[in-house]
This record gives structure tokens, sequence and C-alpha cells, in this order.
């Protein structure tokens, strides 16, 4: 994919880039819809990667290319936000986003093997590999962190997308067989050992193929009740609420607004209760969480589908440790901890299933807890 970028870059242009930056997508162990509500997610890198050929330009025209589509986008470098340029969006909002630092314009030529609408934030992927690159280029000194912030920023204020801060976190701050636990109040992050290789195991991804988009109304609704039911709890953010409140939050709640905020409470307990689960090696309670998560999603906040819980339903009937959805729901992906043994297994019953009730047939993979945003050439 390297070369592929290069070559892409060059047909594109017509000239040699300065360099390949790339970025992972990630997946989510535990922690859906807890990010922008100020908690606790607890997401990895994996090894599906957004590569960007780049080079510098002497004029503040940006232009984008990418595996997607013939077409080169381009937009002049101002305060001025880009609109209505499809996928490029992504990219040159977070262009706009780093304008103060910009010193040129740049083209860009992208490609990618993280499966879009999948859950797996192929989005993220983008902003973070251009991104880093920019911070090189233009000599901006930003920090992993502050370039995580700023790809929320694109998406946020030029995509659209209320997303929180999770995904580009996870892709600027991911490292091998690990997973990152993220206060989204604090932004302090810890990097916690996974482990998962030594034991047999793997993560294996069951994307439904049914797309989904962060921009579509079901995941501002989610939002907007997570928001009134802090405002009627009077506090900031459901953060500050705990499993205790909740006998308060039934009286003074309606019902699908009591829902929405006890599954961000609860995923919250679950996230940090995962992290002591393997910081003890506790596979077993693990797994447990994992399927309380996927309940909670399910039933509390509604964002599920049949062909998700299928994918649950059958990955614990083959012998995974646990499953869940995972992402912003509404499609996309579920995940499984299951014996690297298993896999095909997982993979021949769940397109079985899938075919049986009429469902696109869906794809199976495994992937590993990999490295963040890097320089690659």
């Amino acid at each position: 994919m390297l070369e592929e970028a290069k070559a892409g870059f060059r047909k594109a242009y017509g000239y040699e880039p300065t360099g390949v930056w790339s970025a992972p997508g990630r997946a989510n162990l535990i922690g859906e819809h807890t990010d922008y509500n100020n908690g606790f997610v607890f997401p990895f890198g994996i090894d599906r990667r957004t590569y960007v050929a780049i080079a510098i330009r002497q004029d503040k025209v940006a232009r984008v290319a990418s595996t997607i589509s013939e077409e080169v986008f381009q937009w002049e470098i101002s305060d001025a936000k880009p609109t209505a340029l499809d996928w490029a969006l992504y990219p040159l909002g977070v262009a706009w986003a780093m304008r103060e630092a910009a010193t040129t314009g740049f083209d860009a030529f992208f490609v990618s093997d993280v499966p879009v609408g999948a859950g797996l934030s192929s989005s993220a992927a983008i902003e973070c590999s251009v991104g880093f690159a920019l911070n090189e280029l233009w000599s901006a000194g930003l920090s992993r962190q502050q370039i995580a912030l700023l790809g929320q920023k694109a998406e946020n204020e030029v995509v659209g997308a209320p997303t929180g801060i999770m995904d580009q976190t996870a892709s600027m701050l991911a490292e091998a067989d690990a997973a990152v636990l993220i206060d989204c109040k604090t932004l302090e992050t810890e990097l916690v050992p996974l482990g998962l290789s030594n034991k047999g195991l793997v993560v294996a991804v069951m994307d439904t193929r049914v797309s989904h988009r962060h921009s579509d109304g079901g995941y501002r609704s989610r939002r907007e009740a997570c928001e009134k039911g802090a405002s009627v709890m009077n506090v900031s953010s459901l953060r500050e609420l705990s499993e205790s409140d909740l006998v308060a939050a039934e009286k003074l709640l309606n019902d699908v607004t009591f829902r929405r905020c006890r599954h961000v409470i609860t995923e919250n307990t679950r996230v940090l209760a995962a992290v002591e689960a393997l910081k003890s090696g506790n596979m077993e309670r693990l797994g447990e969480l994992l399927l309380a998560s996927h309940a909670s999603m399910r039933d509390d906040f509604e964002i599920s589908i049949p062909e998700l819980d299928t994918a649950v339903e059958v990955a614990m009937s083959v012998g995974a440790i646990g499953s869940r959805m995972t992402g912003g729901g509404f499609g996309g992906a579920a995940i499984a901890i299951i014996e690297q043994s298993k896999l095909e297994a997982l993979a021949t019953a769940c397109k079985k299933e899938f075919a049986a009730k009429g469902y696109t047939e869906p794809n199976i993979f495994a992937v590993k807890p990999s490295q963040g945003a890097r320089k690659d050439s």
C-alpha cells in the first residue's frame, strides 16, 4: 500500500511525493457513546491503515485524490470552510483546522484498507494520517493529542458529524498489542497491554456490510437525549453520575431518555471493570462485560440492528470469550475475542446464518492491535 500510494500520487499529479504517512483505523473494545459524555473508552488501533502520499506546494491550494474515485478535489486554504467535497471533506477539514500553521498548500493521494462504514473509523484514519503528515511538513510542532483534537474539530465542524474524541485519539496514540484507556473528560490516557497473542486469542471483526453514517439523525438524537438527561439531573455531563443516581434519574426522566442515560452510566462502569479484568488476566470476566455492553446498546441505547445481534449470537455459539457490536451503531461491525483456531469456524457459521436470514454476506477477519500514526517513507 505504501507503493500504491506513491504510484497513485505520481499518476494524479505527475511528480514524486515528499513522503508517505499512515494512521490506523480503530476497533473499540468497550465504551460506546461514552466519549461525548466525557466518559471512558477503551479502543485500540488495528492493522488496517490509511496511507497518504503528500508533497507541499508553493501556493495555498490543497488538492486531494484517492483510489475511491478518479476525481481530484481542490480547496484553497483559508478561513472559509471547505464544503460539498464528498470524502475530501475529511482531509481538507483537517487542513482547515490546522490553517493557522499552514505555510503552503499541498497535494495528497490516499489509499486505505480500512473498511468504510464498518464502525472501524476509516474517517479518523484519514484525518490522523494527513494531520500527522502536515504537522511535520508545516513544522507545526503539535503533539499527538493536539492533532487528534484537530481531527475531531474537522469532523464536527466541517463534515458535520457530532463525534467525540475517541477515534482520533486511538488512531494517534495506539501501540502494538495494547488498547488505550481514554478519560474523555481530562484527555488522560493509559496504554494497557492486551496480551491476546500469547493466549492464542485474536479480535475477530464481523463486518455486517450494513453501512452507517454518523451524520445521520440516529446518532444525533442519542447525543441530544444524553444532554437532556444531564441537564435534568443538573450535571455538566453524564460522567458526573454513577449507578447510584439511576434511581433518582428514573423518576425524573421519561423512559427513552432514562434508558439512553442508563446505557452511558453503566458503560462507564464496564470500561473500568474491563481494564481491571485485563490487568488481572481474567478473560472470562472481560467476556461477560463485552456481552453486557452489547445488551445495553441493543436494549437501552437501541443502536444495534438484527445483523449485529446475529453476529454476536453466532460468535458466542462458536466459542468466543465475549462479543459486542463496536462503533456508532445502526450498522457496521461486531467484534469477538476468540481463539485463533476458531476463526475459520466463526466465518463459516456467520456466513451460513446470515444467508439463512437473508442478510448480505458478512466479511469476517481478524485484526491485531497495532501502532498509531507514523511516517512510513
